[in-house]
């Protein structure tokens, strides 16, 4: 597959997808519709069992592309398609079949803080840091990507400030799983990758289907839909090699059936 504003690629089982559109990968429709197709596409390849998403150059993203604002608007609906292509954009990375891990290799603004926080793991380097600058620019949304990571509190100083937070910051507060060196990030990724692409990725897949839809409900929903994947799974080749191999003391050889 070939985009122009991210890479591809595959190598045992991992997908790495790197956003690349200098100077600061900034957002625009081009690279919307191109991140919607490649999630779309690591959800749908049997070869994948976990993604990778990083940023190239020094910056994560810095969110929406202002420039293309200006000038969004020419005919009625417009805007609402815009709104709909940036919906579906998070949702992409989101709702793909494979856990996401974002190894934040540096600052991650507005819209790029909230790409981030739809990932399933979230890892940052040392000098990464983060701000929801929408109000100064005239716009608004992500507030409720931050209300699912941060205090009532936190949330909205943030929002209504503007401040910056660094990564060691977020690490401290327990909203990213670590906070490493800029040259450790991406073994630190793939570590964590590797360790979900050995599981069954059908059990991995159907969990992650479960962590989305259990999120609103209430924990009695929440816990008696888990059993149900349970009782899925339980029927699955991959549950019985997984039997077989810890009673064998072995590494069980998974399939994905």
């Amino acid at each position: 597959m070939e985009f122009e504003t991210l890479t591809l690629k595959v190598e045992r089982n991992i997908a790495t997808v790197t956003f690349d559109r200098p100077p600061v990968n900034a957002q625009n429709r081009l690279s919307r519709e191109e991140f919607i197709r490649v999630f779309d596409h690591v959800s749908d390849r049997e070869d994948v069992r976990a993604v990778i998403l990083t940023g190239a150059g020094k910056v994560f993203s810095a969110g929406a592309d202002v420039k293309e604002r200006v000038d969004l608007v020419h005919e009625p609906g417009d805007y609402i398609r815009h709104n709909r292509l940036t919906r579906e954009f998070f949702y992409a990375v989101s709702d793909c079949e494979k856990p996401v891990i974002a190894a934040v290799n540096g600052p991650a603004i507005g819209a790029g803080f909230a790409l981030m926080l739809s990932c399933d793991i979230m890892l940052a380097s040392e000098d990464a840091y983060f701000v929801m600058p929408e109000l100064d620019v005239g716009l608004a949304g992500g507030a409720r990507f931050l209300m699912e990571h941060f205090g009532r509190s936190k949330a909205r100083t943030m929002y209504f400030t503007g401040r910056k937070l660094p990564a060691s910051e977020l690490y401290r507060l327990g909203v990213i799983e670590a906070c490493v060196s800029k040259d450790r990030l991406m073994a630190e990724a793939m570590q964590i990758a590797e360790e979900i692409a050995a599981k069954s990725p059908i059990a991995v897949k159907r969990v992650k289907h479960a962590f989305n839809t259990v999120a609103d409900m209430p924990v009695r929903d929440g816990y008696r839909f888990e059993q149900t994947v349970t009782v899925g799974l339980s029927t699955t080749e991959d549950a019985r090699e997984a039997q077989r191999a810890f009673v064998e003391k072995r590494k069980p050889n998974f399939t994905g059936r």
